[in-house]
């Protein structure tokens, strides 16, 4: 299966994602509830399982999510021990990035509440960065200590790139009036963020393993194929496809 292939649905458009965000952001503010987890807690789990095995905490990596909604597998990434101000996620729903923020202040609120001046598990989660951006046509707006490829890039790359879902909502854009699928540009563009060295790390219930290996292992991108957990059913029910890969 091919981007092209996939039918275009409402889960491919902004107006769709901010509606759902600006429904959470209520919610959360009036009842405290999070939002959903996109593929559910058991692929959080097992996304930041394998950055445990791969991604060294120390020394503290940078860390970006393209399209990290609610903030839920970044605020799991900095309980386990991620330095949150290395932290960066980006959306390109407004609402979807003031929804993180407001739960990353209730998490380190509570956290302090509850253990003192020690912090608890949440402690700091308010460090996290949360971006508006337009992935596939804005560059990430730069935190301090990332670096760029050469001097003259205002690009910054990061040491550790994740996608829980992103690519598989792209994939169900309209093409634009010359016919292209906006999901043909966006391996390159995950291409160009990664630090070389880094790790690229994907699940995604629209894509086998075969056809993410396709689509993002090639000299476009500079990605090459790491490892797969593929077809994993979690607790929640949901099949879907883990799969990494490392910058040249």
């Amino acid at each position: 299966m091919s981007s092209t292939d996939l039918p275009p649905s409402k889960l491919g458009t902004k107006a769709h994602w901010d509606e759902v965000y600006s429904s959470e952001l209520t919610n959360f503010a009036e009842i405290g509830d999070e939002g959903e987890v996109w593929f559910g807690e058991d692929s959080v789990e097992k996304m930041v399982d394998w950055a445990l095995d791969n991604v060294p905490t120390d020394p503290a990596p940078y860390v970006l999510e393209v399209g990290a909604g609610n903030g839920n597998l970044l605020f799991a990434l900095c309980e386990a021990g991620y330095a949150p101000e290395r932290i960066c996620g980006v959306d390109y729903s407004e609402d979807a990035v003031k929804l993180a923020r407001s739960i990353a202040k209730s998490k380190a609120a509570a956290a302090s509440t509850e253990e003192g001046e020690e912090g608890g598990s949440s402690a700091g989660v308010d460090k996290i960065t949360f971006a508006t951006c337009d992935f596939l046509q804005d560059d990430v707006a730069r935190i301090e200590g990332t670096t760029t490829i050469a001097e003259s890039d205002a690009v910054a790359v990061w040491d550790f790139v994740l996608d829980k879902g992103t690519f598989d909502a792209v994939a169900l854009a309209e093409k634009d009036e010359l016919g292209r699928a906006p999901a043909d540009g966006y391996p390159a563009r995950v291409g160009r963020v990664v630090k070389p060295g880094g790790y690229f790390l994907i699940t995604s219930c629209n894509f086998t393993e075969e056809e993410l290996k396709t689509k993002f292992a090639n000299g476009e991108t500079g990605l090459r194929y790491h490892l797969a957990n593929v077809f994993v059913r979690g607790h929640s029910g949901n099949v879907y496809s883990s799969v990494a890969f490392q910058k040249a």
